[in-house]
């Protein structure tokens, strides 16, 4: 039986995370969090009292890291929900460093893997087309500007009850983090040659999820997409 992947890459905060997850339920794919994964890294590595910027340090502790996510999209770490810890900021402004770090890449990029051999999966990130999913059947690169990125993700923290960070605190740590992610050695973010670009500034999620699930469907054509559809 063949599987069917997405891959979204892009910046912080420009929808991907939200959109994957409303588009694996419509579609019934396993929605893979790469960046909670890489989150879970770091708050290990944190609650360790370990320096995210230390290599050594982030592969000593990849052999007790045990990361697992459920369809309902909860991230456990050792056993332990962390689904609401790995967002918070002092996660938020490491996690960069630690998933710089070639040995976590490499240890994170084997299970995202696993994962998507055994059924038809969504994953979101930063390299998921460009060395994850190299062969996936979609490949999205998300583009926003960063102030709609700021408002989109303070509006978030609010919501959770998490940050009162203002908007131009949040759009200098996203354009930092933006950095550090388009500038690291390993697995640096950028655009797949063979991935659509997608520009979410002015789109609703919905719009955003409608323009995504279209693209897919004229990926797969309509033989294929029907019975998809019909098998929901």
């Amino acid at each position: 039986m063949n599987h069917y992947s997405i891959a979204i890459d892009g910046p912080a905060a420009s929808g991907k995370s939200t959109a994957a997850k409303i588009i694996s339920k419509r579609l019934n794919f396993l929605y893979v969090d790469t960046g909670a994964m890489y989150r879970a890294v770091t708050l290990l590595m944190l609650e360790k009292g370990l320096d995210t910027k230390d290599r050594e340090a982030a592969k000593s502790i990849l052999d007790e890291c045990d990361i697992k996510e459920d369809r309902e999209g909860r991230v456990y770490l050792n056993g332990k929900d962390v689904t609401s810890r790995v967002r918070m900021p002092d996660v938020s402004s490491q996690v960069s460093y630690a998933c710089a770090h070639k040995e976590v890449r490499e240890k994170l990029v084997e299970l995202q893997r696993e994962m998507a051999k055994s059924e038809n999966v969504i994953m979101d990130g930063r390299d998921i087309g460009t060395v994850v999913l190299q062969d996936a059947t979609l490949k999205i690169y998300q583009i926003a500007s960063s102030y709609a990125r700021a408002v989109r993700r303070q509006k978030e923290n609010v919501e959770k009850g998490i940050s009162n960070a203002s908007v131009e605190e949040i759009q200098k740590d996203i354009e930092k983090r933006d950095y550090i992610d388009s500038h690291r050695e390993n697995s640096p973010l950028k655009k797949a040659d063979d991935a659509i670009e997608l520009d979410t500034s002015d789109l609703t999620i919905e719009e955003e999820v409608e323009a995504i699930i279209t693209l897919f469907r004229k990926k797969v054509g309509e033989e294929v997409w029907n019975n998809m559809v019909q098998s929901l």
